[in-house]
């Protein structure tokens, strides 16, 4: 009873973390205490599943740890896509910035060559 009391807090706390997704320098500091709130309750998952722990979903507390894993999953599913849309557009600056300041790196040169298309 124990482990499930400390893992309804832990979920409770990262659920509430992942609220709002920060903006700027704040993001590193958010992942960082994201991915200690989840290596908690992954470490406390792993003894209730070594100790056999079956969800009952007639107790309370069972069913309000479903509640909180499904908000859960939401929340770091819309962080993800957050995170994945941030990485695409630093792509594509990159890519941007390199073609701005070589804009004829792709260019292929036919140095005078005259091709006949007719045989």
């Amino acid at each position: 009873m124990e482990n499930i009391q400390q893992l309804l807090q832990i979920s409770a706390k990262l659920y509430q973390h992942l609220a709002v997704f920060p903006e700027g320098e704040q993001r590193d500091a958010y992942i960082e205490k994201t991915n200690n709130l989840l290596d908690e309750r992954g470490i406390i998952i792993g003894k209730m599943q070594y100790d056999g722990f079956q969800v009952d979903m007639r107790q309370k507390s069972h069913a309000m740890l479903v509640e909180l894993d499904k908000g859960i999953r939401e929340r770091l599913n819309s962080t993800l896509k957050v995170i994945k849309n941030d990485l695409k557009d630093l792509q594509y600056s990159k890519k941007n910035e390199q073609q701005y300041m070589n804009p004829y790196a792709n260019v292929q040169v036919m140095d005078g060559r005259y091709y006949d298309k007719k045989k």
